[in-house]
């Protein structure tokens, strides 16, 4: 039997019924661009995160353009951000005119690595820009205590991190702004592209709600250079569907991790990260020693397991283990390949692979299997297998 990386029918087919009364209900009001509906998902949720205000937006990409915008990053400013995660992080930066500041990544929580971020401060560094990896929270005292030190500002990268929590708050509701996206293969999943900004400051809301359409309030005068980022209210109507069943949704993901973590950890030569070598806690000194590294989920931090994500140390294992359970019919996929600091875009910034250590080993080593909800534990265990028959050659 095969096993999907993701498979989104057995959620949405669950909900069929609400999904289509949605649809029906959007579709007789003629209102498909914000409105009623926008705004009743938007108040459920604030109030599911904690945040003050949430404001919908058209994608998770154009939430982190948003939030730059609102806190007037542009031209000569610069933006830490780490360099091992997907594009969009550091791609908006540029987007706005502002410079990309990469910081290398820790090793066990994948998140980025603060004391290198502080090294890379200079007089023009006008924000940071932590991206909640995975699932799981950055170290956000550390971030904040940074952004305080230095006059910063803060937006979350909570893409793949919505309702993960910090030492029992939020991820997204900590910064200036949090960022969400709803692209249907997230926690949360819209039935296309979909996103949100958190915050509890009401001036930075007004600033971002007027950027969402073109910068204009009231209607035809525009105080702002803004554009269209508003979010449809048929994805809203979905996501307000969704929305309820998330915590179910969560602890789904949390037993499949589980249950991974219990199998995979008897296996010979696989082996826990260890806390110890989490740079946000102290230097670390990772060996090579073992041949499969699992992730843990700090116990200060809800882990929401966007990804089960593997380290496969050693020159082209992780690839050989990928090819060996694509042969087996069982998906697999690489978050992320070539790390920012190396893409050809930014290659005018000067930078060496050399430059940022663990952003280049992790591409090399990461591998993300299927952990999706409603994944059956049979096929879990078939993940399992398939592991420890490659750990025999």
């Amino acid at each position: 039997m095969n096993v999907n990386l993701l498979d989104l029918k057995p959620q949405n087919n669950a909900l069929e019924s609400e999904l289509r009364e949605a649809f029906t209900r959007v579709f007789h009001s003629g209102h498909f661009i914000l409105g009623p509906e926008v705004d009743s998902f938007e108040q459920s949720l604030a109030a599911f995160t904690g945040a003050k205000y949430a404001l919908g937006v058209s994608s998770g990409t154009d939430a982190i353009l948003v939030a730059l915008m609102a806190l007037g990053i542009g031209p000569g400013n610069e933006v830490l951000c780490p360099s091992f995660t997907f594009f969009a992080t550091a791609g908006c930066v540029a987007r706005v005119g502002a410079t990309p500041v990469f910081v290398d990544s820790c090793p066990v929580c994948f998140n980025l690595d603060l004391r290198d971020a502080e090294r890379r401060m200079t007089s023009r560094t006008k924000a940071i820009l932590p991206v909640h990896l995975f699932g799981q929270s950055a170290d956000m005292d550390g971030v904040l205590n940074l952004a305080w030190k230095h006059n910063l500002r803060v937006i979350e990268d909570t893409a793949q991190a919505m309702g993960a929590t910090y030492r029992g708050k939020q991820a997204g509701t900590l910064g200036d702004f949090g960022t969400v996206s709803f692209f249907p293969t997230k926690n949360l999943g819209a039935l296309g592209d979909a996103g949100a900004i958190l915050t509890n400051d009401s001036e930075l809301y007004a600033r971002a709600r007027m950027l969402r359409m073109h910068g204009m309030e009231p209607k035809y005068h525009h105080a702002l250079v803004g554009g269209n980022f508003r979010l449809d209210a048929l994805q809203a109507a979905f996501l307000s569907v969704k929305l309820p069943h998330f915590n179910g949704y969560t602890e789904a993901r949390r037993r499949n991790a589980a249950l991974y973590t219990e199998r995979l950890s008897q296996l010979p030569d696989v082996r826990m990260s260890r806390p110890e070598d989490c740079c946000c806690l102290q230097p670390y000194a990772v060996d090579d020693f073992d041949r499969i590294v699992l992730p843990i989920a700090y116990p200060f931090n809800g882990h929401i397991w966007n990804q089960f994500t593997l380290r496969v140390p050693g020159f082209g294992r992780r690839d050989a283990l990928r090819a060996h359970l694509t042969a087996r019919g069982i998906g697999t996929e690489i978050y992320y390949p070539i790390p920012l600091h190396e893409q050809a875009c930014f290659s005018h910034l000067g930078y060496k692979p050399e430059d940022f250590p663990w952003a280049h080993r992790l591409a090399g080593e990461v591998i993300s299997l299927p952990i999706y909800p409603e994944l059956p534990v049979e096929q879990i265990e078939q993940v399992c297998s398939a592991i420890a028959e490659f750990l025999k050659k």
